[in-house]
């Protein structure tokens, strides 16, 4: 892999939260913003008119909270959710996620270290801080999955999430290249997890890039080391296409 691409005014770009624009913490909640980024994506959205979208597994009260850019493009819980222009098409409630939130909340209870996040369109399990109970974690889930349809069992970094069948990054992103004004552009997404890969094959299949940050088996024709260093490649991507001509 090679260096980092160039930013440039053709671009659509998809940025991950959680391990690509700051470090992973240990509970969700926990993350720290580095001073100046909330600046620089908010610079680099005019610089981009306006085609620059966050794609995340969170909340999009999470991110909103975090970064302070209630008109950013978003989508959320792996593109459950979704902003775009001003309006908000909210996620679906599934009733078949109650007894899988059941089951998370009752083992988080019996079982210190654990952390159940609950979300319109799915329940995440967390255990980075308990990583022995991983199995545990895998075998309740999908017990409580079993017999409903349209769920399907994600696997992250020290996190386990179930969500909507057929909803994922890669899907939220060919929808905002759908849309103005990400239409036309060439998209370049970066992430860190295994759930950012089928955002990667998305941006790859309609003529852009991908950057992965950190280690891993990754399909993304570019590699960075850190979020810091991602930060870094967003502030020089800025400096540069305010210095263009």
């Amino acid at each position: 892999m090679s260096a980092l691409p160039s930013l440039t005014a053709r671009h659509a770009l998809f940025l991950d939260f959680d391990g690509t624009l700051t470090d992973i913490a240990a509970q969700p909640h926990a993350v720290q913003v580095p001073a100046g980024l909330t600046a620089t994506l908010a610079a680099l959205e005019r610089l981009l008119g306006g085609a620059l979208a966050i794609v995340t597994g969170r909340l999009q009260s999470d991110i909103d909270g975090f970064l302070a850019l209630p008109g950013l493009p978003l989508a959320s819980e792996h593109g459950a959710e979704f902003r775009l222009g001003g309006a908000h098409f909210p996620a679906a409630e599934l009733p078949a996620l109650a007894p899988v939130r059941q089951a998370a909340e009752q083992l988080a209870a019996r079982c210190p270290g654990l952390l159940v996040e609950a979300k319109r369109a799915g329940v995440a399990l967390h255990f980075r801080q308990a990583p022995h109970l991983e199995p545990l974690c895998r075998e309740t889930l999908e017990r409580a999955m079993q017999g409903f349809t349209g769920l399907e069992l994600l696997s992250g970094k020290c996190v386990y999430e179930v969500k909507p069948a057929g909803v994922h990054k890669g899907r939220a992103i060919a929808e905002f290249m759908r849309q103005p004004p990400f239409a036309g552009r060439i998209p370049l997404f970066a992430g860190d997890d295994v759930t950012d890969e089928a955002g990667f094959a998305t941006a790859l299949e309609l003529g852009g890039t991908a950057i992965k940050v950190g280690d891993g088996i990754t399909q993304a024709p570019f590699r960075c080391p850190t979020p810091t260093a991602l930060r870094a490649w967003l502030t020089a991507s800025r400096s540069a296409l305010e210095s263009a001509p």
